[in-house]
């Protein structure tokens, strides 16, 4: 079905109707963004142990860089994982960006109402750092770790990347290292003078993903955050939201599919003769387009 689903077209479209049913939808799911090299891949992978120690079914999708030959996943990613590829209750699928803005496979929400439909009560989605658009993971996500390493980054680029906005839980991984504490303080203070602080303090936590310390402090913050969300109402703010959004972007590709339709018919040779002769600019060409599309 995940298959179908990056596919796309009429069975794509099947497989989502099957799906999306408010009795289906996942318990939790979490996003888990960060720089490369920030060992987001080891830390999911212990995540993963923590939930499977709670008795839960995990589902994760690890968002990978698209191949420039064949354009699927380059699979990185889920060589970090294999300590539960036995498990049963564990499924990990890479899938690829394809060009994706923000490193997010379009599929994506509805691969995550795939693992929901078969059982999967968490769901792990762990991307691809591309700079300042990593934190395109928070749109599909209830909780998201934004992990950093010692040494990241100052102030500035904390703000111009906007991870103060969409962390709910800071992870400064490789905590072993010379310059953790000073990280960690840094973010605090960055918290401290944030004007958009809501009613939840992101807490910023230690963790070695390599050796698991940390990791269990890190879980409870997670479960922590997930309560919060459920007493104060805004899970199923940030799920009507996300659905929202998820509906303005498939009504883009809707759009641009049309339009590239047109192409090469005389209604479009038409309007490109009008722009290349300068009568038109191209936003009374494209707004003629539209027109054409929509006639």
């Amino acid at each position: 079905m995940l298959s179908l689903i990056e596919r796309g077209g009429d069975l794509a479209r099947r497989v989502g109707e099957l799906t999306f049913a408010p009795s289906r939808a996942v318990d939790h799911v979490v996003g888990i963004t960060g720089a490369p090299g920030a060992g987001k891949s080891t830390l999911t992978d212990r995540l993963i142990g923590a939930a499977r120690a709670d008795g839960g079914q995990v589902g994760v999708l690890a968002i990978d860089p698209s191949s420039p030959f064949s354009g699927g996943a380059i699979l990185g990613d889920r060589i970090r994982m294999q300590g539960h590829a036995l498990d049963e209750g564990v499924f990990i699928r890479s899938m690829a960006t394809r060009g994706s803005q923000g490193g997010l496979a379009l599929a994506a929400p509805e691969a995550i109402r795939v693992l929901a439909a078969v059982g999967m009560n968490l769901v792990l989605v762990e991307t691809v750092g591309v700079g300042q658009v990593e934190v395109e993971v928070a749109g599909e996500a209830d909780t998201t770790l934004v992990v950093v390493t010692p040494g990241w980054g100052d102030s500035v680029q904390a703000s111009k990347a906007g991870l103060l906005e969409v962390a709910d839980i800071f992870v400064v991984n490789k905590a072993d290292r010379d310059g953790a504490a000073e990280t960690r303080r840094d973010l605090e203070n960055m918290l401290d003078i944030n004007p958009a602080m809501g009613d939840w303090r992101p807490p910023v936590l230690l963790t070695s993903a390599a050796t698991g310390a940390g990791i269990d402090a890190l879980w409870s913050a997670v479960i922590e955050h997930r309560a919060h969300l459920e007493a104060t109402g805004d899970l199923a703010i940030r799920r009507d939201r996300r659905l929202v959004d998820e509906m303005g972007r498939i009504l883009v590709h809707l759009v641009e599919r049309d339009v590239r339709a047109l192409e090469g018919s005389e209604g479009f040779e038409a309007v490109k003769a009008e722009l290349l002769g300068r009568r038109l600019d191209p936003y009374q060409a494209a707004a003629r387009l539209l027109e054409t599309g929509r006639s």
